[in-house]
């Protein structure tokens, strides 16, 4: 696609993507006919309209989980596999417009797009090899009494609410262990990007998946169509991604009905920069880590901290890379920094930048919003931020690199470490004992070695503090979505 496509072409595009509920494997209106709008963040132009859901079509989505959870756990295990499987497939064929679509709707540049289809699609596979895999125990108590069984069963119906920033992978992320373990769901995506989600869970029917066990309802009303869910008794297991403070609030309504939680919530990332690392991998991890999807990404480096040594250096080679991207909108030849999600967004890098520069940081480049439609930031360099700057305790979610520098290794892991979140941190040292000493001392839940990525379907995802609880992806992944059952039987001889 290139620029030269009219705003009507992209609205004609979205819709051939469903824009309705889905309930009891129905696309249906929301009660009284309601819409919400999509933004395009490119432009700001309505992209499309979808069902906004209230919080009768919240609880019939709920009863038509209810209703098909009994027949779904019961499906064989390599039947549940096989319509991941498909649809992994399926996914895969519709790379093109499953990318475009969520271009236009989050804002991301095609090539990323692309790669989060192949991501969310991994999702899938990965979860159709675990399906089969599901297992249990079998021991004879240590006093020879009594033998004790051991099943792994499907915790039953889920609420799992997913993100705007990777609204087509997070879905993929929390659907595949739910379908492989046996569980059903009612699909809350958020408001900004629900064309993705939709899109993924008519794919899903496609391939094969029962009527009920998948729902999905759009809403701007989050909290009046979640809360009833909660309240229920009937939700067995809520998946949330998203900020802190909704978690927080979510948990609270989980408690009371006693529901198993997965959080996967903020981030406040170090990023750290020893004496002897390899300056190319580390701006190559930098990159990764600052760049990947403009900056709007819990893993997202938000402090970078520099030993003084080679700060200038790092500093000035990081801010040429910056400095070359091409900050266009998503559909471009050759763009590389798409639009922020929205102008509140925007509007709060904006600040955080200015609250930095005002305590003294140094811009080396960026930090002007461009006139023009869109919600677009350039890519920026700060040095010498101050440790008290709002962007050191505040998760930027923009394309903003807060440089601070340090001397020593036991300082800078306590100020990493000075921070409620602990999703993951970034290590660069070419010392092994130091690597994994760093590793070991940093309180997050994942550490990026010497690379600027660390996300991976088959491998455990999630935070410690208050970035999350559970795991997501890995052979863990689908324990989420398991409960344990003992059976015991007398030994009688």
């Amino acid at each position: 696609m290139t620029a030269t496509v009219s705003s009507e072409r992209f609205t004609d595009f979205a819709a051939g993507f469903p824009r309705k509920l889905l309930i009891d494997g129905s696309w249906v209106d929301a009660e009284g006919a309601t819409t919400m709008p999509v933004d395009n963040p490119a432009t700001g132009e309505i992209l499309a309209s979808v069902a906004d859901a209230s919080p009768a079509d919240g609880q019939r989505a709920l009863a038509a989980a209810v209703a098909a959870q009994r027949s779904w756990r019961r499906t064989p295990p390599r039947v549940r596999s096989e319509i991941l499987r498909r649809a992994f497939d399926l996914v895969l064929s519709r790379e093109d417009d499953l990318a475009l679509l969520m271009t236009l709707e989050m804002g991301k540049p095609l090539a990323e797009a692309r790669g989060e289809v192949r991501y969310a699609a991994e999702f899938l596979r990965w979860f159709s090899e675990e399906a089969v895999r599901i297992d249990g125990g079998y021991m004879t108590a240590p006093d020879g009494a009594k033998r004790a069984l051991v099943l792994a069963a499907p915790v039953g119906p889920c609420v799992l609410i997913t993100p705007w920033n990777f609204p087509l992978a997070m879905g993929a992320r929390k659907i595949g262990p739910a379908i492989a373990a046996g569980c059903t769901i009612v699909l809350k995506p958020a408001p900004q990007t629900p064309l993705s989600s939709l899109a993924l869970a008519a794919i899903l029917a496609e391939a094969g998946l029962p009527a009920g066990v998948l729902n999905v309802v759009t809403t701007s009303r989050a909290g009046e169509v979640i809360e009833p869910m909660l309240r229920s008794g009937q939700v067995r297991k809520l998946s949330f991604t998203g900020s802190t403070n909704v978690g927080k609030i979510l948990l609270a309504q989980c408690g009371s009905a006693v529901i198993r939680t997965s959080m996967e919530l903020g981030g406040n990332a170090p990023f750290i920069v020893f004496d002897d690392a390899d300056l190319d991998i580390a701006v190559d991890g930098a990159m990764q880590a600052k760049m990947r999807n403009m900056g709007e990404a819990c893993t997202g480096a938000n402090r970078f901290y520099v030993h003084e040594r080679v700060a200038a250096d790092f500093s000035r080679r990081l801010a040429d890379r910056m400095a070359a991207l091409r900050v266009a909108p998503g559909w471009e030849d050759q763009a590389q920094v798409g639009p922020l999600i929205d102008v509140v967004s925007r509007d709060k890098v904006d600040r955080l930048v200015r609250d930095a520069v005002d305590r003294g940081a140094t811009v080396v480049t960026g930090a002007q919003v461009p006139s023009g439609a869109g919600y677009f930031y350039p890519p920026t360099v700060l040095t010498g931020v101050a440790a008290g700057s709002e962007m050191c305790g505040t998760e930027i979610f923009g394309p903003v690199a807060a440089i601070q520098t340090f001397t020593d290794a036991d300082d800078v892991v306590a100020m990493a470490n000075e921070t409620p979140w602990g999703l993951v941190g970034y290590v660069f040292t070419r010392d092994l004992d130091r690597a994994f000493n760093v590793s070991e001392d940093l309180e997050v839940g994942m550490v990026g070695l010497n690379a600027g990525i660390v996300s991976d379907p088959a491998t455990p995802f999630g935070g410690v503090k208050e970035s999350g609880l559970g795991r997501e992806g890995g052979r863990v992944g689908i324990d989420e979505f398991l409960e344990y059952k003992l059976i015991s039987m007398p030994i009688r001889r």
